[in-house]
């Protein structure tokens, strides 16, 4: 049985019992007031519409429904989606089987995505917000309910770890602490359960760093300049390179770099482009790097350090044994031209280093 068959046995078998708990049935007077009272909080004074990811039984669905809003539900359990709907018949509401991660609908289609203890059952976390920002409307908002259930051996989501992951989305972040209020589970807790509410930021065009690289060869050598005083990879070697300024294509940012940098008056001629990059860093910054091919015959024209300040070296160093006190977008980009690649991704994992990790994961996906 695949893993998603054997989940949604799992819920259907909890469906019958499910709402029993006085927080999913909302049977208890009390309770039901006291999701209520957050609920409202929580949506559009108005009728909006929204989106109940892993709806259960659809008692939060259900108030929201009440209050005029347009809902629809979603689970992975055709049996909770059955009693879902059994539960808000006459209200309008949609209840639909389908993955919470990848929910069945169109993109920007909601006003709030409601999600109430799911979130940290699923893999790659991360990816799954992306997916639900992309199913709100401009100024929509995502409200997360979550925590970090047990004192023995506690499961979950903190509201920190939440928090963090969310941020990137969202102009105005708040979590609003739930387990003081006895009221909403029908009795004391003394673990985390909180709510986050995101109003996303409006979709931006994606814009990044386009930077320049020399591979300058001598025969089978290649051109390294050892980085010093930037504050960025000092001490690593790399090879020849900079940012593209306003006004400039990528050829001419090359031949221009080469002249500040290594005192090398190439022509357009000269230089050819091998080999397109896109790299993350380690913090997540993208950028894309062009790598340009130019060739030094014997007795031509000497490389010279011409920004001492910000290189304590140059050296040639052979091509196919590259020393390994390298940057390791660099490297990754000189293996990439080695293999004879054109087009490739270098995306570091945030715990990555900057340096090239002989034993490390190799980061070089070609495309």
């Amino acid at each position: 049985m695949c893993a998603e068959s054997s989940t949604s046995a799992y819920w259907d078998a909890a469906a019958v019992g499910f709402d029993d708990e006085p927080d999913h049935g909302l049977r208890d007077p009390a309770v039901r007031e006291a999701w209520a009272g957050r609920l409202r909080g929580w949506l559009p004074q108005r009728g909006a519409d929204v989106l109940d990811l892993g709806c259960g039984t659809g008692s939060l669905a259900l108030l929201a429904a009440e209050w005029g809003h347009r809902v629809t539900g979603i689970d992975r359990s055709p049996r909770m989606v059955e009693l879902a709907r059994a539960k808000l018949a006459g209200t309008g509401a949609s209840v639909l089987v389908g993955d919470a991660a990848e929910p069945p609908v169109g993109e920007g289609r909601f006003d709030v995505v409601l999600v109430r203890h799911l979130l940290w059952m699923l893999p790659d976390q991360r990816a799954v917000l992306r997916r639900w920002a992309r199913l709100l409307r401009p100024g929509g908002r995502l409200v997360l309910i979550e925590g970090r259930w047990g004192e023995a051996e506690p499961v979950g989501l903190t509201a920190a770890e939440l928090s963090a992951m969310v941020a990137p989305l969202t102009e105005r972040l708040s979590v609003e602490e739930l387990a003081p209020d006895a009221a909403l589970w029908g009795r004391a807790v003394r673990d985390e359960r909180y709510a986050l509410a995101a109003d996303l930021a409006p979709v931006r065009r994606h814009r990044e760093i386009v930077d320049v690289h020399l591979i300058l060869r001598r025969g089978g050598d290649v051109l390294l300049a050892r980085r010093a005083n930037t504050g960025y990879a000092d001490g690593l070697l790399h090879a020849p390179s900079g940012h593209v300024e306003d006004g400039e294509d990528v050829r001419a940012a090359m031949l221009r770099e080469a002249a500040e940098e290594i005192g090398i008056g190439l022509g357009p001629d000269e230089v050819r482009a091998v080999l397109v990059l896109q790299h993350k860093a380690p913090a997540g910054d993208a950028r894309t790097g062009w790598f340009f091919e130019a060739e030094l015959g014997e007795g031509g024209r000497e490389p010279v350090n011409r920004e001492p300040g910000k290189c304590s070296e140059l050296g040639w160093f052979p091509l196919d044994a590259l020393p390994d006190d390298m940057v390791a977008y660099c490297r990754a980009g000189l293996e990439a031209y080695r293999a004879g690649h054109r087009f490739a991704l270098h995306w570091h994992e945030p715990d990555d280093p900057i340096a090239y990790a002989p034993e490390g994961p190799d980061r070089l996906t070609p495309l």
